[in-house]
């Protein structure tokens, strides 16, 4: 019986095809219930600037749309250090139409991987598949194409079962209520003066920081008129003290980018004032978890991993998968990352 399943499968997957699309008005109709899949983020990063989106689109023989998966690449430059790269990445495993079969949705991913590597060779330093929805997802088909992983530190806050306020930290919990005594007060951005002081605040604080890639204004304008995106800042007497970005997908809402200026105003602790309500807001609003994108590697020691789990979140182990073009230095980085 199983070998009957696995050679109807086989049969099946012969009669797809993955044809990857530039431009979000050449879409068939797919779903968007996951944000970083979406025609309108790929319609936003066609707007942007040193951002170019490619998503997969696999079809069966009728034509009908079994799952896609969006890839943007994002062209890097910096004065200092100077570099000039570009690198892809994939938030996530895509989004599935047809099928509830796992087996059948890990060869989907398998193709649609492919297809974004092969189209991706010598135009991109890299490929990065991170936040896959379990740890093992994609290993064998990611491994077959030359992708090595990288253990990474994920965190999220649940917010369907308990308040907020019953899982932060009592004493993050004090901090936060001492700095909105003071006067510290987070909203949503709303106007053009308040996106200029939140656009302003966000490059300062990254701008040594090259790793960490920031889209132009426009990139962020786009996720302000969004009915998916939310845009805070908290203030302090009329001075912007910090900021974020989040996303809502699939349910739940994710800490896209943020900043504070957690020197200057160290007793107000702007950035736990920020992320604090930006997690309530998450809350009122209905989302089931609070999602932190980028923790870091799982270093024993990890203050910014310390400070997310003072709001009482969960940590859990991941991967990142990546494959480098450059053939020796994607094996000895293959070595490098071995377990």
């Amino acid at each position: 019986m199983d070998f009957i399943i696995k050679l109807r499968t086989f049969i099946a997957m012969k009669e797809l095809k993955v044809t990857i699309y530039n431009h979000a008005k050449e879409l068939p109709p797919i779903l968007e219930s996951n944000f970083f899949h979406s025609p309108e983020l790929m319609e936003l990063c066609e707007r942007t600037p040193r951002m170019k989106p490619y998503m997969a689109v696999v079809t069966d023989g009728d034509g009908t749309v079994m799952a896609h998966m969006l890839a943007i690449v994002y062209y890097r430059r910096s004065w200092l250090p100077p570099f000039l790269y570009s690198h892809v990445r994939v938030v996530g495993e895509g989004v599935y139409h047809c099928t509830n079969d796992h087996h059948t949705e890990q060869l989907l991913f398998g193709r649609m991987a492919e297809a974004l590597t092969e189209r991706m060779q010598n135009r991109a330093l890299y490929v990065e598949f991170s936040h896959l929805s379990q740890k093992m997802y994609g290993y064998k088909e990611l491994k077959q194409l030359g992708f090595f992983h990288v253990k990474w530190m994920n965190i999220h806050n649940s917010l369907h079962s308990r308040t907020p306020e019953e899982r932060i930290h009592e004493r993050q919990m004090k901090r936060i209520e001492a700095a909105i005594e003071r006067g510290a007060e987070t909203k949503l951005v709303e106007t053009e003066a308040e996106f200029q002081q939140f656009s302003k605040l966000l490059r300062r604080h990254n701008w040594l920081k090259p790793r960490k890639y920031l889209p132009v204004d426009n990139f962020f304008r786009g996720m302000m008129k969004s009915n998916n995106c939310r845009l805070f800042i908290t203030t302090y007497h009329e001075r912007v003290i910090g900021c974020c970005a989040c996303v809502h997908s699939d349910g739940d809402t994710y800490l896209w980018y943020t900043a504070s200026r957690r020197k200057s105003y160290a007793p107000l602790h702007p950035n736990a004032v920020t992320i604090w309500n930006a997690i309530k807001h998450a809350h009122q609003e209905g989302m089931q978890h609070f999602r932190f994108i980028d923790v870091g590697l799982p270093f024993r020691k990890n203050p910014y991993r310390d400070f997310i789990l003072s709001f009482g979140g969960k940590e859990v182990t991941g991967f990142r998968w990546f494959r480098i073009s450059i053939r020796w230095a994607n094996a000895l980085a293959s070595w490098w990352w071995r377990e």
